[in-house]
């Protein structure tokens, strides 16, 4: 019998970079945001301000529970809610081996109990295996945040398998359980592909319960929304994907989309940026800040500077060098292979109003819901 054909390769849009869209550079997307009027919302549209109501002069991290990677930004798709700018032509910004041994020895002086791998399309990193093996050695969880359709491609089909051996959870994005929202976000084609990865997963043992092979859904409103209710979304996801496509999944994670890259691209030629970010600011939930991911998660970038989380990555606010007596000028950003875990302890989080994609409603981290 002949295997089943792979259904059509999705195509949604093309990378800000590769148009020299203006929005490619993270100082002209922090400059949107900073021109907007958010004086009628409250706080005034200041995080700052936010934290102050609630006695919190500035966010300070927790212990460190999770190394966060981000691998590089190529992608064999270019969705166009994306935060990272990832596509098929960035193909320049891939996490070289070693700086990927530099996370490793960090990692090694940390108590941080998960790697969490994303990218772009993290398996089209070369080193990714290698990353995995060294990090289940050292008895680390580690989650790979996959997009389910690059385990169609062809170099790639052994790697449903290899994952569940290693034990690795997998946090797949799907913005609906149905094919036209998801088509709509990421391309057409896309869903259609993404039943088909799911359904390898399945057959590993993806899916079933089993607590060593774990599958999360991921998603995202598709338009100026905030996410659904978690709780609610994943009875319904998990019934209508089991009774129209036959798969199954362990756990759904709602995410509201980050003014960022393609979805602050997007916003504002739709006429919705202004709309969306009084819809965030006004949606502040003060019960989501003690578990927001930047407290208890380190983000490092492909080049191995290192964030408080992916979305600062995304918008170029690196953590900096603690100030010497007498330094003058910008304190230079920290560099994974120059840094300790002391060095980070004390810091301040750097924070703006892209924030309040983290605390708006139920919350948003890259673990789902806060409240």
């Amino acid at each position: 019998m002949s295997p089943p054909a792979v259904p059509r390769a999705p195509k949604a849009t093309t990378s800000l970079l590769q148009r020299r869209s203006p929005l490619a550079q993270p100082l002209q997307q922090r400059a949107t945001l900073a021109a907007l009027d958010l004086s009628q919302t409250r706080h005034q549209g200041d995080f700052d301000q936010a934290l102050a109501a609630q006695g919190c002069q500035s966010l300070r991290p927790d212990a460190l529970e999770i190394l966060q990677l981000n691998i590089g930004k190529l992608c064999n798709m270019a969705c166009r809610h994306c935060h990272v700018d990832a596509g098929p032509d960035r193909t320049q910004e891939n996490m070289d081996r070693d700086t990927i041994d530099a996370c490793l020895a960090f990692l090694d002086q940390t108590t941080a109990h998960t790697v969490d791998i994303t990218g772009g399309a993290p398996e089209l990193n070369p080193h990714f295996r290698y990353l995995v093996d060294q990090c289940v050695a050292r008895g680390k969880q580690v989650i790979d945040r996959c997009n389910l359709t690059v385990l169609l491609l062809a170099p790639l089909a052994d790697l449903p398998q290899w994952l569940a051996d290693r034990g690795v959870t997998v946090v797949c994005s799907l913005p609906h359980y149905r094919q036209r929202n998801t088509d709509r976000q990421r391309g057409d084609g896309t869903f259609e592909q993404s039943i088909a990865a799911l359904r390898r997963l399945n057959a590993v043992g993806y899916g079933q319960g089993d607590p060593q092979r774990q599958l999360t859904l991921v998603t995202n409103p598709v338009g100026a929304l905030l996410a659904s209710n978690q709780a609610k979304a994943e009875q319904e996801w998990k019934a209508g994907l089991l009774q129209h496509q036959g798969v199954s999944f362990d756990r759904l994670i709602a995410l509201n989309n980050m003014p960022i890259a393609r979805f602050l691209e997007w916003l504002e030629a739709s006429g919705n940026l202004q709309a969306y970010m009084e819809l965030l600011v006004n949606a502040f939930n003060p019960a989501t800040l003690s578990g927001l991911m930047c407290r208890q998660t380190l983000s490092i970038g492909w080049d191995g500077f290192v964030y408080d989380c992916d979305f600062n990555q995304m918008l170029d606010l690196p953590i900096r060098q603690n100030p010497r007596a007498g330094e003058p000028g910008d304190r230079p950003r920290l560099q994974i292979r120059h840094c300790t875990p002391s060095d980070l302890a004390q810091r301040q989080i750097i924070t703006g109003s892209h924030c309040f994609g983290c605390t708006a409603g139920a919350g948003s981290s890259c673990g789902g819901a806060l409240s």
